[in-house]
């Protein structure tokens, strides 16, 4: 503590004594002692003169302090408050500039005396600052013989105090890692804007968890003329923010904390030094309000652009609001439709204060409170009435002071809770919830069955012509059959035959131009077909990625197909021969032969060779020729089942080639663009905190 006495006042002005900070203390005494001892040589040096003008000097100083006029602390208003330059740049409330300019001329002018000597509190702390960057000033009078001014700094330790974060708790904390999911999960398949939401709440609430989580950032909002800036006086008990009929009056936030550590979070809100406020000293109001910062905003319907735009961005940081409306405005539909009906969910941190009561007669108030409840109630937000959380709405007047000590009450008991910023952010990640609703959930099944997967290669398969290609199988068992049971005569027919016709290979199919336009176009109504069916249900951004993976799957299947039932379609090798094949061949011959051995039986008897006995051998050709028919009528009937078997096993073999190559180009990349729609659709249900029903 620095003693200022009369004596120092009167004959060395602060503002003339330039500082001494190289002199001991020692030698300042010795050489104050000769000043005063030639000074009394020359006024006369009898020690009558010195006792007369020390009474004189007592007379002039008016016994309060013996400072100049205009330059005595003590008369400042308990409700100046100044600020620090060591500090975060606080700016000064009231005029105590010349009293602070004083104070601390003479406390440097007078830096070695006895009292300074005498103090036990290092320099370091008594010059000290708040951890914060935020000074305030104490003036205290102090009655002593000697009648001295004490100016003494609040001081605290040049260590900053260590300011405790923001803790999420655990569902908080799970919702926030499932909507960073949910983002990373999307952005191949939504574009920025629509998640540039979800992306600013989760940088918001990083942010706000590395900072101070013992303060609570309360906004007071209004429109032009609703009293908030004479609110934000009333609450910190001084005038901080300028009131008036000018409009608007206030352009830039300003910001009040009621204790230290609120630096960062005043600088997460651009708030610059010179704008940054203390309240009134008082015990009582540090201890119910210990952790409010409170931050008054421009007019939200101000006629300059960039005050909405600092409304706007403000709102958007802060942990709690309260708007501020008046009798006249209280209805207003900007209010309502820009600001209150958008922030419905915001309910829990939200109070909605019917300022300017005093002018409204009798039970008038009653009446335009209720009429204010019921437009809150329409615009969705929840009012905490009995007990439920939802908005706090008050009536009050910042002029007369009624109602502002229950708002205090309110907002003390408020911040006490230390769970604003958290409820700040889980609202926001509602509403982002909410606005990304359309893009995750549309309350139907989803999904591609069975049965539209096995139509699908059923579409393919009839492209690829599988059925008539079991068939030509068929009929390509039944010809080899016949030819390898029947009579010798009835093949060699059909060799002539065959030599005179083109061979095209085991199947004699040509497909014609228009034939192959019909199975390209059956191709691309099947692949459009099953993207229609995989997309149904689904949002829009996730229906159209399924129809392009399905496009970019059918280009070059019907080629592939058609390459298939070239290689799938074809029977490898000799078609299979049941058991009884050979024993038809021995038959067949054996028919063959004895219409052979009788024909010759018969030439022989003609030509005279042998002798004549038409009997035998015209038995054994009449076996012959009709066994060998016999024979083959029976293969055939005997070979229907193996050439239908034959027939369905290479329809069977091109229906699964075909559906083979569909799954690959077309059903798998469905299916996986299914799958991550519903990976992002459970950390949707994550981030609505598994309250929302998706479909």
């Amino acid at each position: 503590m620095t003693a200022v006495t009369d004596h120092d006042h009167h004959d060395a002005p602060a503002e003339n004594v330039p500082p001494r900070e190289d002199l001991s203390d020692g030698n300042k005494s010795e050489e104050k002692a000769e000043e005063k001892e030639q000074k009394g040589k020359n006024e006369g040096g009898t020690p009558e003169n010195e006792k007369e003008r020390e009474k004189e000097g007592e007379k002039d100083g008016g016994g309060d302090g013996g400072a100049p006029d205009g330059h005595v602390p003590g008369n400042a208003p308990s409700a100046s408050l100044s600020a620090s330059a060591e500090g975060d740049g606080h700016a000064r409330v009231a005029g105590d500039s010349d009293s602070g300019a004083s104070a601390s001329a003479s406390a440097a002018d007078n830096g070695s005396s006895k009292d300074a000597r005498t103090d036990p509190r290092p320099e370091s702390e008594s010059s000290g600052a708040w951890d914060d960057g935020l000074i305030a000033r104490r003036v205290s009078e102090t009655d002593s013989p000697v009648r001295e001014t004490v100016v003494e700094p609040r001081v605290s330790s040049s260590v900053p105090q260590p300011v405790m974060p923001l803790a999420y708790d655990g569902p908080l904390r799970s919702r926030l890692d499932a909507l960073r999911e949910l983002v990373g999960l999307s952005r191949t398949r939504l574009d920025s804007r629509t998640l540039a939401e979800a992306g600013r709440v989760l940088d918001e609430a990083a942010a706000r968890r590395r900072l101070s989580g013992q303060h609570t950032v309360v906004a007071i909002a209004g429109a032009t003329g609703s009293g908030k800036s004479q609110l934000f006086n009333a609450l910190a008990g001084v005038a901080i923010s300028e009131t008036g009929v000018r409009r608007p009056t206030t352009a830039m936030p300003i910001a009040c904390s009621w204790s230290d550590g609120a630096a960062t979070l005043i600088d997460r809100l651009g708030i610059p030094g010179r704008l940054r406020r203390r309240p009134l000293q008082s015990a009582e109001a540090e201890a119910q309000l210990r952790g409010l910062v409170l931050v008054d905003l421009p007019d939200h319907d101000s006629a300059a652009v960039q005050h909405r735009e600092q409304v706007d961005r403000v709102l958007a940081l802060v942990d709690a609001v309260i708007w501020v409306v008046d009798p006249e405005k209280y209805a207003d539909a900007v209010l309502h439709e820009r600001y209150l009906r958008p922030m419905a969910g915001h309910a829990e941190v939200m109070f909605v204060v019917l300022n300017q009561v005093d002018r409204l007669p009798g039970e008038a108030a009653d009446q335009v409170l209720d009429d204010l409840r019921r437009l809150l109630d329409e615009d969705g937000i929840a009012l905490g009435e009995y007990g439920e959380p939802g908005a706090t709405v008050l009536a009050l007047s910042a002029l007369t002071g009624d109602g502002v000590g229950e708002l205090r009450e309110a907002l003390g008991q408020f911040v006490g809770e230390r769970g604003a910023a958290a409820r700040r952010i889980s609202a926001d990640l509602d509403a982002a919830a909410w606005q990304l609703r359309p893009v995750y959930a549309t309350g139907q099944r989803t999904g591609l069955s069975e049965r539209a997967r096995d139509e699908f290669s059923d579409r393919l398969a009839d492209a690829v012509g599988a059925t008539a290609a079991g068939q030509a199988a068929e009929r390509v068992w039944l010809r080899n059959a016949n030819r390898a049971c029947g009579t010798p005569w009835l093949r060699l027919w059909r060799w002539c035959q065959d030599r005179r016709e083109t061979s095209t290979g085991r199947f004699a199919v040509s497909e014609q131009p228009d034939e192959e336009a019909t199975a390209r176009q059956r191709v691309e109504q099947a692949v459009r077909t099953v993207a229609e069916r995989a997309s149904a249900g689904l949002p829009a951004p996730w229906a159209l990625a399924v129809r392009e993976a399905a496009v970019r799957g059918a280009q070059g299947l019907p080629e592939a197909l058609d390459e298939l039932a070239t290689c799938a379609g074809t029977p490898s090798g000799r078609p299979p021969r049941p058991g009884w094949w050979p024993v038809a061949v021995l038959a067949q011959a054996s028919m063959t032969i004895l219409q052979i051995v009788g024909g010759l039986w018969l030439v022989a008897q003609i030509v005279g060779v042998m002798a004549p006995n038409l009997g035998v051998p015209v038995l054994l050709m009449s076996v012959g020729i009709v066994g060998g028919p016999g024979v083959e009528w029976s293969c055939r009937l005997a070979a229907r089942g193996p050439a239908r078997r034959y027939g369905l096993e290479a329809e069977r073999r091109l229906r699964e080639a075909a559906a083979g190559c569909g799954r690959a180009r077309v059903l798998d990349p469905v299916a996986a663009e299914l799958l991550r729609y519903r990976e992002v659709r459970e950390q949707y249900v994550r981030v609505t905190g598994a309250r929302a029903v998706v479909g």
